[in-house]
């Protein structure tokens, strides 16, 4: 039997897709209704997956503060209606959850692991947790939390095509300095994401690629990796005007996922340098730019 790939159009759930091939059955916003219960039970009724990987989600970050009803709606009462269809016929689900369930503790300096309590701060935040607890409710779960996405097939979709792009149109480089977390490569948590279905390995597991960094020095990465002469100027989370609150810490401890000796995830460097090398233009580009934006 197959497994469904909702959120399908987005960037983990095109490379599950990938990655998965004949295996599975990819599910977006056209073909089911995540905020229609009706159309969830009777979807997964008709396919009858061997398992349900969530990957649809609200992710505005700071649009959420004025949709607080529709994020929920997307984020958490989804999730309530996969998880009862789910155990109706008795396949896993897979939930993708995010590194902003945490973030209350200010004085963070270690890496979250999977039994620290969370402290979301912004909507957002609050309805990803809230849908860890409905996925929580059906015992074969798998609660996955990583986080800052980036994926080849998604170009201008995600932070590392937003700083090239804006260095290339001569931009200012403004960039937040002062929040810590491990942006990740797709095909790596798409990987980890498959192997822990897989091995039937409920529960919930952090997975990122390894080390830890700012938004800031992240970009700086960039285009260091990229041979380019570009300026970042960095700045604070209060400078940057966000709407949302954003953790100031909320690097996720991987020990768990390693453990079972799972695809090893590499370390963020590394996970930025292979995506530049099937991604960047071979002619290199020098000049000095910069951005105002930090990743939601």
């Amino acid at each position: 039997m197959p497994i469904a790939i909702t959120g399908a159009a987005g960037q983990l759930g095109r490379e599950l897709c990938r990655q998965l091939g004949d295996n599975a059955i990819g599910l977006e916003r056209n073909t089911l209704d995540l905020a229609n219960p009706d159309a969830v039970r009777r979807v997964i009724a008709e396919l009858r997956p061997s398992a349900v990987i969530n990957c649809a989600a609200y992710t505005k970050v700071d649009l959420a503060e004025k949709e607080p009803d529709l994020c929920r709606k997307v984020n958490a009462l989804a999730v309530e209606y996969l998880a009862e269809a789910c155990r109706a016929h008795d396949c896993p689900l897979v939930q993708i959850s995010t590194d902003y369930v945490f973030g209350a503790d200010a004085s963070r300096a270690t890496p979250y692991q999977e039994t620290d309590t969370p402290g979301p701060q912004s909507v957002y935040a609050r309805t990803k947790l809230e849908g860890e607890q409905h996925a929580a409710t059906w015992e074969k779960h798998v609660i996955v939390r990583t986080c800052g996405l980036y994926a080849p097939a998604s170009r201008t979709g995600n932070f590392v095509e937003t700083m090239l792009r804006l260095a290339r149109e001569g931009k200012t480089l403004r960039v937040v300095d002062d929040q810590y977390c491990t942006p990740s490569f797709v095909p790596d948590v798409a990987r980890a994401v498959v192997f822990l279905l897989s091995k039937a390995a409920f529960g919930t597991y952090h997975v990122v690629n390894t080390g830890e960094t700012t938004w800031r020095r992240f970009a700086e990465e960039i285009f260091r990796q990229s041979h380019m002469d570009v300026s970042v100027q960095p700045i604070s989370t209060e400078e940057y005007h966000a709407p949302a609150p954003r953790p100031r810490y909320s690097v996720l401890d991987t020990g768990k996922y390693h453990q079972l000796g799972g695809p090893p995830m590499p370390p963020w460097r590394d996970a930025l340098a292979r995506y530049l090398r099937e991604t960047r233009n071979p002619a290199p580009l020098r000049q000095s730019a910069a951005g105002d934006r930090s990743p939601e």
